[in-house]
């Protein structure tokens, strides 16, 4: 992947599963191993669902927005709704024991366990994640032991 790829995406349930699939893809074919494609696509599809449901609220006239690029170090791949922002305050922890019985509400924990980082910046036009995986292999370690 040489250049940046975005996909422009309808709020809908098949969003989800098409992100999915093209981080699923992309991941594949820079070389991530099997479970670190698991994990990144994971982490897209949450990052979908979040901004579909709870972003653009199923809107037909709002769309997601997915990017993924590829730097020298890392994959990073953005997710941007088009709704009224997020108060981050608001997130409740999935981990506080009132909510370990909750089926909702672990989409942001769970793109932070399987990414290296998660950025979140929420806006009144729309949020923006940011997840980035670190390329681990003969090129990154090569750079790390010449340094």
């Amino acid at each position: 992947m040489e250049q940046p790829v975005s996909y422009t995406l309808d709020s809908t349930l098949d969003t989800v599963d098409r992100a999915e699939e093209k981080a699923t893809r992309i991941a594949t074919e820079l070389g991530f191993g099997e479970d670190e494609v698991m994990q990144i696509s994971m982490a897209v599809r949450e990052g979908a669902v979040n901004a579909v449901l709870h972003g653009n609220a199923y809107s037909p006239d709002k769309k997601v927005i997915l990017a993924f690029e590829r730097t020298a170090d890392d994959l990073v791949i953005t997710i941007r709704d088009q709704g009224k922002g997020i108060n981050l305050n608001s997130i409740p922890n999935p981990l506080a024991p009132e909510n370990l019985l909750k089926t909702s509400g672990r989409g942001i924990f769970l793109m932070r366990s399987f990414m290296d980082e998660v950025e979140i910046r929420p806006s009144h036009t729309g949020t923006e994640v940011k997840l980035i995986k670190h390329v681990r292999g003969p090129s990154a370690a090569g750079k790390e032991a010449s340094q």
